[in-house]
């Protein structure tokens, strides 16, 4: 369910995006101009729900926790500046940044966190559940940085790369569909192999109890 509640306004991002039409005869239709052209419309829809969206998302968390989530507010932060210029100038690309600037933030938090203070970020989220040998919690940290800064590069490549020879539309759909599943499934294919990386050495602990 938190999987969940993180990707609400990326969810709802891509959801209004495909369903732009649906909205053009809506009172929020009434806001954006409807004669510019159909990617332009869309992206704007999209954007002004993630917002709004945000802005909800860490309300909500607030509400029940009585605290922030740094990712929630980070992500806030960058979808009001950046999708606030995308809507006055009309233009998809500062919003096709946000993910690329997000991952490299958690990048250089991820670094900075195993050269500052006695434990790495990620030793300080799983040191709770499993025990690990220094080396291997650097190791581990270090391939969160290299996965972060690889996700932003990527999503760099498919939003103003990939499909060059492609019309507008196709292309922004596609990266609207990759901002979602692309992105989510690299996610999901790093635990993964982190999981089996892991594996091995909760193995060898459970041995040495044994």
């Amino acid at each position: 369910m938190k999987l969940l509640y993180d990707l609400f306004p990326v969810i709802l991002f891509f959801v209004t995006y495909h369903q732009a039409d649906a909205l053009v005869n809506t009172p929020l239709g009434q806001l954006v101009d409807t004669s510019q052209s159909e990617v332009i419309v869309a992206t704007i829809f999209a954007t002004s729900i993630a917002i709004i969206a945000s802005f909800i998302q860490v309300s909500g968390y607030w509400l029940k926790h009585r605290r922030f989530e740094k990712m929630h507010l980070i992500s806030l932060g960058l979808i009001s500046i950046l999708g606030g210029i995308t809507i006055f100038f009309g233009n998809p690309a500062f919003i096709q940044w946000k993910p690329t600037l997000l991952n490299w933030i958690f990048a250089a938090v991820f670094l900075g966190s195993q050269y500052i203070g006695e434990k790495s970020l990620v030793q300080r989220m799983m040191g709770g559940q499993i025990q690990l040998p220094e080396p291997v919690w650097a190791r581990l940290n270090l391939s969160w940085v290299i996965f972060f800064i690889l996700s932003g590069a990527a999503n760099l490549y498919v939003a103003f790369y990939y499909g060059l020879d492609q019309d507008e539309k196709t292309r922004m759909d596609f990266w609207v569909n990759f901002k979602l599943f692309g992105l989510m499934g690299l996610t999901f294919v790093f635990v993964i192999a982190q999981g089996f990386y892991l594996a091995k050495y909760m193995s060898d602990k459970t041995e040495e109890d044994s």
